[in-house]
């Protein structure tokens, strides 16, 4: 039997705390889906990202405790800093399933910081009855959503659901069981439920609902960032090229989000943020 090393990063990290831990895996071949699955689970991160050279390029692929995720922001800013520490700092292409994106990777003081390019990002409205419907699971009402920014469908990757609330204390008392949210978001076809708040034009805080993966709530998402910096792009939103995003307060686990992006419709959204190491788990077999 072959053994695997699994490193553990938080990413998104505030300073030197917080963030949201991945699992990363370096190998020289990627191993069989249901091992990467099993190793998911093992890890218990809400995703552990695999990754092998392929080319001039790395093949990687992302695994939740219970599902395959086309893309994940905080395991692909995880793997680019085991990347830079291991090969150098600098530039590094990624292939994943369903598209080809780049990561940045740079040494800082309390742990290396790394920016990823997103896939290309697409909004759209959604029906009015699946708003209703994800609003009464989450015990909300119409009188909680921010008007400017009506609920929408938003992808840079993969598919979430963006609710904007109007108040800090709305996002605070963000609740739901998780089966009924799991069997919810499959059914939809979302990877998460984002729930946002607008302190400012450029600054906002989330909470990131991850019932689809078997995860409750994530303290930071990458992929769910860019969603909403390409859905406030489309709303010709004021964002002045770049929103900061808090997330995970409410858990515990303060992080800090950056997204840059240009008014170009549909282009890829830079998002950035701090890491740190975490203690490892035990080599996995394979």
């Amino acid at each position: 039997m072959d053994s695997l090393v699994v490193q553990k990063r938080a990413a998104f990290t505030d300073g030197s705390s917080g963030g949201n831990p991945a699992g990363i895996v370096i190998a020289d071949r990627l191993p069989d889906p249901d091992v990467m699955q099993r190793i998911a689970a093992a890890v218990g991160a809400s995703e552990t990202v695999f990754a092998a050279p392929l080319g001039t390029t790395w093949r990687v692929r992302y695994f939740s405790p219970e599902t395959e995720i086309p893309f994940c922001g905080h395991a692909t800013i995880a793997l680019a800093a085991a990347l830079g520490e291991a090969y150098g700092y600098g530039d590094y292409d990624l292939a994943l399933n369903d598209a080809r994106i780049g990561v940045t990777v740079k040494s800082q003081g309390y742990g290396p910081e790394a920016s990823l390019s997103s896939p290309p990002t697409w909004s759209s409205v959604v029906p009015f009855d699946l708003v209703q419907a994800a609003l009464a699971l989450f015990g909300y009402s119409k009188n909680d959503l921010d008007e400017r920014l009506p609920p929408a469908r938003a992808n840079a990757g993969s598919n979430h659901l963006i609710v904007a609330l109007n108040s800090r204390r709305a996002l605070a008392a963000m609740s739901y069981d998780l089966d009924s949210g799991r069997t919810f978001m499959r059914a939809h076809g979302l990877v998460t439920i984002a729930f946002v708040y607008s302190e400012t034009r450029q600054l906002f805080h989330a909470r990131n609902a991850f019932a689809s993966g078997g995860v409750l709530e994530d303290p930071a998402t990458g992929a769910a960032a860019a969603a909403l910096a390409g859905y406030l792009r489309d709303r010709d939103w004021p964002h002045c090229g770049r929103i900061e995003i808090i997330q995970g307060e409410d858990l515990g686990a303060r992080s800090r989000l950056r997204a840059e992006f240009s008014n170009d419709v549909g282009s890829s959204v830079r998002v950035t943020g701090g890491t740190r190491r975490l203690a490892d788990p035990a080599p996995c077999r394979v």
